[in-house]
């Protein structure tokens, strides 16, 4: 059954709130999430040049067998935040805001952004 356009409007207006302090800061590049039901992925975004610097996503070869692992789906995000940010540190880029494009700051989005802070990414 296809959404309703109040819902589809409302999705909208939350993802673009989320998106006003974190799109073309000139200090500090742009880390956006996605998450669907099965996956998690996430990537550093430079938003003056249009490129993406680092991705990193649950469907990536290298991580495969620790998602296999993984109990439940904030496993599964906590071990993308902590490639994201080892991938991140490799590639020497600074500070990043979080674009959490509308989805709430807990569970899974909170799980990958505490993985990712412990790894050495810098908010």
């Amino acid at each position: 059954m296809a959404k309703h356009q109040s819902e589809v409007r409302r999705d909208l207006r939350r993802r673009n709130r989320s998106k006003k302090t974190s799109r073309l800061n000139p200090n500090r590049l742009r880390l956006v999430i996605y998450r669907s039901l099965k996956h998690f992925e996430a990537q550093v975004i430079d938003d003056f040049k249009g490129h993406t610097l680092a991705s990193v996503s649950s469907k990536d070869k290298e991580l495969k067998a620790l998602v296999k692992k993984a109990d439940n789906k904030s496993d599964v995000s906590r071990i993308v935040g902590g490639a994201l940010a080892e991938k991140v540190k490799n590639n020497k880029i600074g500070p990043v805001v979080l674009d959490r494009n509308g989805y709430p700051y807990h569970g899974r989005v909170k799980a990958f952004a505490d993985a990712a802070r412990s790894g050495g990414l810098e908010f």
